[in-house]
């Protein structure tokens, strides 16, 4: 038997009535969980893309507004965007009748939050999910040691560099044509934009678009780094032992409980709100797996204690599921022996053999 888990992240309760704004909205969507992605989506249109644009009018930009922009970007929309634009690649937000709506957030908002049109979709879509963090899949961590800064940094360069030739050349040897192309589009057509905009409005270009590029390709790294830090090297493929959890943690709170990754990974329509529930109803299993679960700390943590090899800060957020507990030495030694690179050759057999 599993120990018992008291969990604070989001879960959903109908309320017992409803507003007219929201009942009007709620016509639209498919879920009506998903109501807060609308007024994300509200906020970022009527606030965030007018003050973008407004600093692109001859004669306005001054250097000051940079870091005041950047600063309600960071603090109210950032990783709110990229968790939203995660849940609605995985569970379409508007009805079908709607569905000229669905470009909206991919191709109109994620230019301004430093994503690229619709590069996320076919990569975390119909490549990270497809291949899940073994061998083939492009942002697999396993054959770098995930303690490592150089590691980290080389994972890093190989993404900002080369990730997306080789995520073209993937798709192309699936023969997926129209997804190479919208790959190549939406990439080139950013840039051609960036290229422009550094020419004719260099100030404004660089806070709207540059800076959230840079940063956003960095922190979604380090996410992935830290999500898929841990991994088993005797069952790589089990999704309860190359991927983590993060519980009752303020990102839980503000990014649609992400921190559920192992949940995630084994059900990647999974609506967000039903996450902390698939953890407590089968905190048996996870315990089964040794999978490895944190507290009161979310991914881009767990990253920055690996880089600096603090195991036993990771060993204090860490949660005993198993009813014998562990000492903190014997945590850190499982920590520990799930960062070490893997053989990719044996990895790619063991994935294969069933469990």
């Amino acid at each position: 038997m599993a120990r018992q888990i008291d969990l604070t992240d989001p879960e959903y309760q109908a309320p017992a009535s409803r507003g007219a704004l929201e009942r009007f909205f709620m016509r639209f969507i498919r879920d009506e969980r998903d109501l807060p992605f609308v007024w994300l989506t509200l906020g970022m249109t009527f606030i965030q893309l007018p003050l973008a644009l407004a600093m692109f009018i001859p004669g306005v930009f001054r250097w000051w507004m940079a870091p005041l922009y950047l600063g309600l970007f960071y603090g109210v929309f950032a990783d709110r965007y990229i968790l939203m634009l995660h849940n609605t690649s995985h569970r379409p937000l508007w009805k079908r009748e709607l569905n000229f709506l669905k470009p909206f957030i991919p191709y109109v908002l994620g230019p301004f939050t430093g994503q690229t049109p619709g590069t996320y979709f076919i990569h975390h879509i119909t490549m990270h999910h497809a291949e899940g963090n073994l061998v083939k899949d492009l942002s697999s961590t396993m054959k770098y040691r995930r303690d490592d800064v150089f590691h980290f940094a080389t994972y890093w360069a190989e993404f900002f560099f080369v990730q997306i030739g080789k995520l073209a050349l993937y798709q192309a040897r699936k023969k997926r044509t129209r997804l190479v192309l919208a790959l190549l589009l939406g990439e080139f057509g950013f840039f051609a934009l960036l290229a422009a905009g550094l020419t004719l409005a260099p100030g404004p270009t660089v806070t709207v678009f540059l800076i959230p590029f840079l940063i956003s390709r960095f922190v979604m790294m380090a996410g992935n780094w830290g999500q898929h830090a841990f991994v088993d090297q005797n069952d790589p493929g089990s999704s309860y032992k190359s991927a983590i959890t993060c519980v009752n943690h303020r990102y839980n709170q503000r990014c649609f409980n992400d921190g559920y990754h192992i949940s995630h990974h084994l059900s990647a329509t999974r609506h967000w709100t039903d996450h902390p529930a698939e953890l407590r109803d089968n905190a048996d299993k996870y315990a089964a797996h040794d999978a490895i679960v944190f507290k009161d700390i979310d991914f881009l943590g767990v990253w920055m204690l690996l880089m600096v090899r603090n195991y036993d800060k990771l060993a204090d957020h860490f949660v005993e599921l198993r009813e014998t507990p562990r000492s903190k030495e014997e945590i850190k030694a499982l920590l520990k022996s799930r960062t070490l690179p893997l053989d990719v050759k044996r990895a790619e057999v063991v994935a294969a053999v069933p469990a």
